[in-house]
């Protein structure tokens, strides 16, 4: 599902208070089950398509940045829309909401697979979600993906490729060399960087050959 069309001269969407943030989050944290893909692809339907509280671009951006901080990642990401939505009564609202529902039916959840975990229906069940979890992560990673790439592909054919690129190559530094996350996280910002860098020396240099 996608976002439909802003109108044009549209007001944005009011900030919400601190009890709708903790009412969405609570109904996030019932629903978060699957691991952190599945947990992610439901905090972006929900604040991105649902409430439209944060563009597809600033939540990708705000996950970026969660990627390259220590600790747990959906955490760090809860408290950035947090703030974004309420300040903080808006970190508290979400945190809590998130957090009460999950831990309290993975208590429920752990005590009934200590009793029924042998059980050939149990290990068919958990065999299937696997798979499940992992279209799910494949699906968030695409639409998380697709504004840089389209803001790439704005400015041109060659970016649009560099951008691909890009995260061939940081999948492949990973999967292929092993090496840290943040390393290739950080190597990708300063590649990207550099080359915004030469670009715009290169338009700054026509601009002032033209002028002449």
């Amino acid at each position: 599902m996608t976002m439909p069309p802003e109108t044009p001269g549209a007001p944005p969407p009011a900030a919400p208070s601190p009890w709708l943030v903790l009412r969405v989050w609570f109904a996030l944290g019932l629903q978060s089950f699957g691991g952190g893909a599945a947990t992610l692809a439901l905090i972006r339907r929900a604040v991105v398509e649902q409430h439209r509280w944060v563009s597809e671009a600033d939540f990708s951006r705000d996950w970026a940045l969660c990627q390259i901080t220590p600790g747990i990642n959906l955490l760090a990401l809860t408290i950035l829309i947090g703030r974004r939505l309420a300040g903080a009564a808006g970190i508290a609202a979400a945190l809590l909401g998130l957090l009460l529902p999950s831990a309290g039916l993975t208590l429920l959840l752990t005590a009934f697979y200590a009793r029924a975990r042998h059980a050939e229906a149990m290990q068919a069940a958990l065999n299937a979600v696997i798979p499940a979890t992992v279209g799910l992560g494949l699906l968030t990673a695409y639409q998380m993906a697709r504004p840089p790439l389209q803001s790439l592909r704005a400015e041109g054919a060659g970016y649009g490729l560099f951008g691909v690129a890009l995260l061939a190559g940081s999948g492949a530094a990973v999967l292929l060399w092993h090496l840290p996350v943040v390393f290739v996280l950080c190597a990708a910002g300063a590649v990207s960087a550099a080359v915004h860098g030469l670009r715009a020396r290169r338009l700054a240099q026509r601009a002032r050959a033209g002028s002449r």
